[in-house]
C-alpha cells in the first residue's frame, strides 16, 4: 500500500507527520511525501522543512492521499498542477483524505460537492462555499473521503483509517506503539469547550492581518 502525503510552502507539520506516524507504520506501507516542485519545503513556522523525493507526477496511483493544512494553503486554492493530480487520482484511491484546512483545498478542486466534511473549526463554514455540508466532527467519512478537524486531529483520522484498512487490531497495536492516550492539561482544545476569553487571547496572540 502507497500512501501519498502531500506537502506545499507553509503546511502546518502536525497536521502531515501525525498521519505520517500511524499510517507509515502499518504493515506492507509505503509512505511517501510528494510535491509540486521536489526539494526542502518549509512550513508554516519556518523552522521546519522537509526533504521531498517524488514529484505529484511520480506517484500516479496511491492507495491513500493526505492532504494537511496549514498557512500556506490559501496559495493552494486556484486551480493547477495539484488540483490536477488530486482529481486524476481520486479515482484509484482507496482513500481521499485531509486534515484541517486541508479539506478546503480537496473542496476547491471540486472533490467534495455534496459530501459531508470537517475542517478546522476557524475554517468549518467556508466548505459551504464549495459545495460540501459542514460536519463539526472530528473525523468524517463520507464515500471514500476521510476528513480530520484542526492539526491533531489528523492522528485521530489517521487512527480511524488504519482500523478500516488493517482492522481495529492492528490499528490499537499502532496506538499503543505511539502511545497516543491524550490527557490534556486545559480543556480548551476545541471551540466548543474553550471560554470566551481563551478564544479572545488566542486571537490575540496568533490573529494574522
Amino acid at each position: 500500500m502507497q500512501v501519498a502525503i502531500v506537502l506545499y510552502p507553509g503546511f502546518t507539520a502536525l497536521d502531515v507527520i501525525g498521519p505520517y506516524e500511524v499510517l507509515g507504520r502499518l504493515p506492507d506501507t509505503e509512505a511517501v511525501f510528494v510535491a509540486e516542485t521536489p526539494g526542502a519545503v518549509r512550513n508554516d513556522l519556518g523552522g521546519l522543512s522537509v526533504g521531498v523525493v517524488a514529484r505529484l507526477d511520480d506517484v500516479p496511483a496511491p492507495d491513500v492521499v493526505v492532504v494537511g493544512g496549514g498557512s500556506g494553503q490559501a496559495d493552494q486554492m486556484s486551480d493547477g498542477p495539484l488540483h490536477a493530480w488530486l482529481r486524476r487520482v481520486d479515482g484509484p484511491t482507496t482513500w481521499m483524505t485531509s486534515v484541517c484546512t486541508g479539506s478546503l483545498i480537496l473542496a476547491a478542486a471540486g472533490l467534495l460537492g455534496g459530501r459531508r466534511a470537517t475542517s478546522h473549526w476557524g475554517a468549518l463554514d467556508q466548505l459551504a462555499g464549495f459545495g460540501a455540508t459542514p460536519v463539526n466532527e472530528r473525523v468524517v467519512i463520507d464515500g471514500h473521503y476521510a476528513t480530520g478537524a484542526g492539526v491533531s486531529a489528523g492522528i485521530d483520522m489517521a487512527l480511524t483509517l488504519a482500523g478500516l484498512l488493517r482492522g481495529d487490531d492492528v490499528a490499537r497495536a499502532v496506538q499503543l506503539l505511539i502511545e497516543y492516550a491524550p490527557r490534556p492539561p486545559y480543556g480548551s482544545g476545541s471551540r466548543d469547550t474553550a471560554s470566551p476569553e481563551d478564544v479572545e487571547k488566542m486571537f490575540t496572540l496568533f490573529a494574522q492581518g
